[in-house]
C-alpha cells in the first residue's frame, strides 16, 4: 500500500534495525532548483527530493521559461536563464503545500518585470504571508494578499526595488531568504538582522553560486545587481525527515539505525542537541561536505530518555522537529517543558495544539501555554489521531504508535508525500508496525 491511502494504523512493533537512506533535504532542494534557474549556465542537482512540494517549485520555474531535465529520479539538470531571463507564466503559479516555495518566490518575483500570482493548497492558503509581504513592500514591492494576509499573492512586476537594512521582528529563515532574493534585484545593499540565528541555506547556496554575500549567525548582507554562476549541487539527506527515525530508535528498546549522509547544518540540528540532553545515544560518523553543507552518518541506539527543560536557544534550530520531540518527551522519564515556540502555531497546522491534543487522545497529560507546553510522560494507549493534513504530525504519531499498547489510527496522511515520499515503506522496512489499509 502507498501513502495515497488516507490513514495509517500504527502499533508496537519490533526493534528497529538497518541502514536507511533518507530522502534529500527539502529546504536545499527548493533553493537548488531556484538558484540554478537564475544562474548563467547549466547546473546538475543530485539528491533532489522527489516530493510534491519540491516538484511544485520545479514546475513553477518551467512555467517561467526554465528548461529542467529529469534524467533519473532525484536528479535535475537545470538550464539557467540568468537573473533577468524569467518570463511571465500564463496563469497562477501553484506552490502546493510549500510555504518555503511561496515565501521565497514572493521575494524573487517581486523584482521581475512581469506580474505573477502565487496560489497554494487549502493548508497553504491559510498561512500568514504579511511577515514577508510587509518588508518586501518596504523595498518597493507591490504584493496584494487576501484580506487576512493570506494567499493568493498577487505580485506586481516592474517595480524599482531598493535595498533596506531590516531587523526581523520574528526569526524566520523563509522571510530572510525572500528579502535576500529581492535584494538581488534591488538597487544598493540589503542587510538582514535576526533576533535569533536561523538556517543559512540561502546564504551558503548563494555563495556556492558565486554571489558575494556576507553572513554570520543572525546577520546577512548582499548588494543588488549580482549574477549567479551555474554549479553542481549534491543535496544532503533531510535532517527533518531523519528526525522521526532518530526518535523512534531512541524510544523502541533494542533498536539501532544508521542514517546515511544526513545534513547537519548547525542552524538545523537543535533536535540533535535536545535529544542528547535527554540522554539519547546518537553518534556521528563519516563526516564530509555536500554543496557547502556539513553531512555525516548518524548512528542511533535505544537509550532511556529523561525529561528536560528545552533551552530556548535551541528553538529556532528545531522548529520543524518539535512534533518528533513531543513523542520523545512522551516516552521519557519526567516532564519535558517547551517555551519560546509560538511559531509552531502558524505552521501547516497549529502544531502545539495538534501534538498536545493527539498525546491527550493517547492518554497523556499535556499542559499547553501560548508559546509551548509541558509534556507529562506515561504509557501511550491506542486512539484516533487527526493529523490536520500536517505531514509532520502524521509521521510523529506513526512513531508514537511504536510504543502504544493499542492501535493508533492516523487520519489525513496524504500530505506526507509533500516532504517524505515513501516514508511508510522505509519505516516498515526497518521494523515499524505501520499498516496502510485501503481507503
Amino acid at each position: 500500500m502507498s501513502q495515497s491511502s488516507q490513514h495509517w494504523i500504527a502499533s508496537a512493533g519490533q526493534p528497529l534495525r538497518g541502514t536507511l537512506e533518507i530522502p534529500g533535504d527539502k529546504s536545499v532542494s527548493h533553493r537548488a532548483v531556484m538558484f540554478a534557474a537564475l544562474a548563467d549556465g547549466t547546473s546538475t542537482i543530485d539528491g533532489f527530493l522527489e516530493g510534491e512540494d519540491t516538484r511544485s517549485t520545479a514546475a513553477i520555474f518551467e512555467r517561467l521559461g526554465v528548461r529542467i531535465e529529469t534524467p533519473t529520479p532525484s536528479r535535475r539538470i537545470v538550464h539557467g536563464v540568468g537573473v533577468d531571463g524569467l518570463r511571465a507564466a500564463d496563469g497562477p503559479l501553484d506552490c502546493g503545500n510549500a510555504g518555503t516555495g511561496m515565501r521565497l518566490l514572493a521575494g524573487l518575483l517581486a523584482g521581475q518585470a512581469f506580474d505573477s500570482v502565487l496560489v497554494g493548497d487549502a493548508s497553504l492558503s491559510k498561512r500568514p504571508m504579511r511577515r514577508v509581504t510587509v518588508p518586501l513592500a518596504e523595498m518597493g514591492a507591490r504584493i496584494d494578499t487576501g484580506a487576512d494576509g493570506t494567499p493568493p499573492l498577487r505580485i506586481h512586476g516592474g517595480q524599482a526595488l531598493h535595498g533596506i537594512d531590516y531587523t526581523l521582528p520574528v526569526a524566520s529563515a523563509q522571510v530572510k531568504s525572500a528579502l535576500l532574493l529581492a535584494g538581488l534585484y534591488a538597487h544598493g545593499e540589503t542587510s538582514i538582522t535576526e533576533p535569533h540565528p536561523t538556517r543559512d541555506y540561502t546564504e551558503r547556496m548563494l555563495a556556492a553560486f558565486g554571489v558575494d554575500i556576507e553572513f554570520s549567525p543572525g546577520r546577512a548582507r548582499l548588494r543588488g545587481g549580482q549574477r549567479l554562476r551555474a554549479t553542481d549541487i549534491a543535496v544532503p539527506a533531510d535532517f527533518s525527515s531523519a528526525a522521526f527515525f532518530l526518535v523512534a530508535a531512541s524510544i523502541v528498546p533494542g533498536s539501532e539505525l544508521r542514517l546515511k549522509a544526513v545534513g547537519l547544518n548547525p542552524r538545523r540540528t537543535g533536535l540533535l542537541h535536545a535529544l542528547r540532553l535527554m540522554g539519547a545515544d546518537i553518534t556521528e560518523e563519516n563526516p564530509s561536505t555536500h554543496g557547502g553543507e556539513p553531512v555525516a552518518d548518524l548512528v542511533v541506539r535505544h537509550a532511556p530518555l529523561r525529561g528536560v527543560q528545552v533551552p530556548e536557544a535551541l528553538v529556532p534550530d528545531m522548529i520543524d522537529e518539535f512534533p518528533a520531540l513531543f513523542v520523545a518527551a512522551a516516552c521519557a522519564e519526567g516532564p519535558t517543558v517547551v517555551t519560546g515556540a509560538g511559531e509552531l502555531r502558524v505552521k501547516e497546522s497549529d502544531r502545539l495544539a495538534a501534538m498536545a491534543n493527539g498525546l491527550r487522545t493517547l492518554g497523556l497529560q499535556v499542559d499547553e501555554t501560548a508559546d509551548g507546553a509541558t509534556i507529562h510522560p506515561g504509557q501511550l494507549h491506542g486512539g484516533i489521531i487527526e493529523s490536520l493534513h500536517d505531514h509532520r504530525i502524521a509521521m510523529s504519531f506513526s512513531v508514537a504508535g511504536q510504543r502504544a499498547d493499542g492501535q493508533v489510527r492516523i487520519n489525513e496522511i496524504a500530505t506526507v508525500a509533500t516532504s517524505f515520499p515513501g516514508f511508510d515503506q522505509l519505516a516498515r522496512g526497518c521494523g515499524f508496525a505501520l499498516e496502510s489499509p485501503a481507503a
